[in-house]
């Protein structure tokens, strides 16, 4: 069953939410405010959000160094994530963490990871727990194409697979890993292929399509309830920036790529649909939307700048050994 008007102008707004959170962020990194690093999921947005909204609280997710999106569609609070960004005491890792390390227990994202298929099989465990408990809790990991060359992916598929863990592996596809074309790469066209080695389903979706994606979303987490065990989800998508938003660094993209992607947007999708589809969404309603939502950002970023940096006597504090 396709989700209801509203639903899907949640979506709608969470997609736009992660782009405009993205967008500050990248703004403010190249202002010198926010330190580190920032790698912006502006273009993958349908992927995260159509997962999410078919998760619950008590679900868990592992996301990756390109997590912000996975953040907020999971349920994350925007002040917390900015302030985090801007390495400040009232982020949600003390301003520790940074952007490639969110974590918010309580809404079931239990955080990132910068190694490349770091994640995959902490997330893994998750779902053996999950599994224990007998709750009937799902969880998700959210990987790139170059994670599924990886060693820990396989290893995690294969557990998962023989004990029927409830897990969602989602890949998301974006063609490039950091600066190399997938298909330099890949040992196969489609890495859903690489399910069948494993005993399980490998599902393809268009990445740019959130009500697709939420479809096999929501067809995946009933098989892992179930007991009937995991599934790899392949998106097919596109990050419309750099690997990162450092200046001056590579990118094997030509321009002619970059705007084909762009022309299949999905939060335009989502839009165009609500309007001609749904037949319940006028442009003055997203307008109103948009500005509520950048008013948020704003409200997070002044949130950010009014917090202290962390204290440098807070620097080995919350350790789990000395």
């Amino acid at each position: 069953m396709a989700p209801s008007p509203q639903m899907q102008r949640d979506m709608l707004r969470q997609m736009q939410t992660i782009r405009r959170f993205e967008e500050r962020a990248s703004d403010d990194y190249h202002a010198g405010d926010i330190y580190g690093v920032v790698h912006c999921y502006i273009g993958e947005e349908a992927v995260a959000v159509g997962v999410c909204a078919a998760l619950t609280n008590e679900d868990k997710i592992i996301g990756t160094h390109r997590g912000h999106g996975h953040c907020i569609a999971k349920g994350a609070d925007l002040k917390r994530m900015m302030a985090e960004l801007y390495g400040r005491e009232a982020g949600y890792c003390k301003g520790k963490g940074g952007s490639m390390h969110i974590a918010d227990f309580s809404i079931g994202m239990l955080g990132a990871n910068g190694i490349v298929a770091g994640g995959i099989p902490i997330v893994t465990g998750a779902g053996l727990a999950a599994q224990m408990d007998g709750q009937g809790r799902v969880a998700v990991s959210f990987f790139g194409d170059g994670a599924s060359n990886a060693g820990p992916f396989h290893e995690s598929l294969n557990i998962a697979a023989k004990w029927k863990l409830p897990m969602l592996y989602v890949c998301e596809n974006n063609l490039h890993s950091a600066q190399t074309p997938a298909s330099q790469t890949l040992s196969v066209e489609d890495i859903a292929a690489r399910a069948h080695g494993y005993g399980i389903p490998g599902v393809i979706v268009d990445g740019n399509d959130v009500l697709a994606v939420h479809e096999v979303a929501l067809e995946a987490v009933a098989r892992a309830r179930a007991g009937d065990g995991p599934t790899l989800i392949e998106c097919k998508t596109y990050r419309w920036r750099a690997h990162t938003e450092r200046p001056n660094q590579p990118d094997s993209r030509s321009e002619e790529e970059i705007a084909k992607w762009m022309k299949k947007d999905p939060i335009a999708r989502l839009v165009d649909h609500l309007k001609t589809q749904q037949g319940q969404f006028s442009d003055a309603e997203w307008e109103a939307m948009d500005a509520e939502i950048l008013q948020s950002i704003e409200a997070a970023v002044t949130f950010s700048k009014a917090s202290p940096f962390p204290a440098p006597e807070a620097a080995l504090a919350d350790l789990y050994a000395d």
